[in-house]
């Protein structure tokens, strides 16, 4: 059953403003935000044809973007990431334009490797979660994982707004650095 339908014209006066701010929380600087916010309307487009209607066109959108900002990290944390690649262009052979096409592998092109390395990061991430403080993993999975509203967070654990962000900092900085030993 599919209740909810994608309305791409409207989508950067509806979700850029919480697409990018959902971002910079997560990766801290403006550039890299709004480059993983409009890469996420490109591949929502170029992908559309998959939206089942089974979550609302927001949901939708943050997943694809979940998954750049993974792929954001694991390319600036990986050895490969950090390689350089030079490429000796050669004027006569007329082919340079080509080249990328040739060589640069698809980036929506999803194979069984990718899905291998998803579902060993989700196991990372569960280990890790599992390593914070029983507070700290609780508050993590609440706001981050399940989505609730701060408000009814504070509510239901008794603290204020600003504990809940004092806690998810911690609890995104102990991940963050979990997740470096343990599978970047």
């Amino acid at each position: 059953m599919s209740d909810h339908k994608l309305f791409p014209n409207t989508w950067i006066d509806r979700y850029s403003d919480y697409l990018f701010n959902y971002t910079i929380s997560r990766v801290n600087d403006r550039e890299t935000a709004q480059d993983l916010v409009q890469e996420t309307f490109l591949a929502g487009l170029r992908s559309k044809d998959n939206f089942k209607g089974q979550a609302s066109e927001r949901t939708w959108l943050i997943s694809i973007l979940k998954r750049k900002i993974i792929d954001h990290y694991r390319r600036i944390n990986s050895t490969k990431g950090q390689a350089e690649v030079r490429v000796n262009f050669s004027k006569e052979d007329g082919d340079e334009g080509n080249w990328l096409e040739q060589h640069v592998a698809d980036p929506f092109d999803r194979t069984a490797e990718d899905t291998l390395e998803n579902t060993e990061l989700g196991l990372a991430i569960h280990n890790c979660i599992d390593k914070l403080p029983e507070k700290q993993a609780r508050i993590f999975k609440m706001k981050t994982l399940l989505g609730y509203d701060t408000e009814a967070i504070c509510n239901e654990l008794n603290i204020t707004a600003s504990n809940l962000w004092v806690i998810i900092h911690r609890a995104r900085a102990a991940l963050a650095s979990c997740l470096k030993d343990s599978w970047l």
